[in-house]
């Protein structure tokens, strides 16, 4: 085989990045089924008139820029440098806001827990004493409860003078 050389002109390379190909999809082709009652066989001859002719594969364009990226320059570094510290930095503020606020957060719904939640103080037992003389004769005079009237009444006395709440 031998060498060979291709030279491809600006013209070119700015017609391919301004009119890229267009792909197109290939066509199906609907294949006719060949009923042998209907048509006779055809000679050799009229085969080779019939075949078509072969299809050689197109190789896609390839893209060939006009000019090569240059290396950025010392200032464009420096740029990129800064815009990336600042950014940094700004992550950072972020981050400190997002624990600060996921803190007071966690705080707020303890606070809301705690009073939604609280199991209310139990009321003191009033007159503890005179209730427990008065169950304690109920116990041994079980057939005479009535034995056990002044009790129940010092109970209920006491009841009164305290009040609904407790005594005021």
């Amino acid at each position: 085989m031998g060498e060979f050389t291709i030279q491809i002109s600006n013209d070119l390379v700015n017609k391919l990045v301004d009119d890229p190909v267009v792909k197109k999809k290939p066509r199906r082709v609907k294949r006719k089924v060949a009923r042998e009652i209907e048509k006779p066989q055809p000679n050799v001859a009229e085969e080779a008139e019939i075949a078509p002719a072969p299809v050689w594969p197109v190789q896609p364009a390839l893209y060939v820029p006009a000019t090569l990226p240059a290396h950025p320059s010392q200032s464009e570094l420096e740029g990129i440098r800064s815009v990336l510290q600042e950014s940094e930095k700004v992550l950072e503020r972020l981050q400190k806001q997002e624990k600060q606020m996921l803190q007071e957060v966690t705080q707020k719904a303890k606070d809301l827990h705690e009073k939604e939640y609280k199991v209310p103080d139990p009321k003191p037992e009033r007159c503890t004493a005179e209730r427990l003389a008065s169950l304690t004769c109920y116990k041994e005079h079980i057939k005479d409860p009535l034995k056990c009237a002044g009790f129940v009444n010092n109970f209920a006395d006491c009841l009164r003078r305290l009040g609904p709440l407790g005594g005021k």
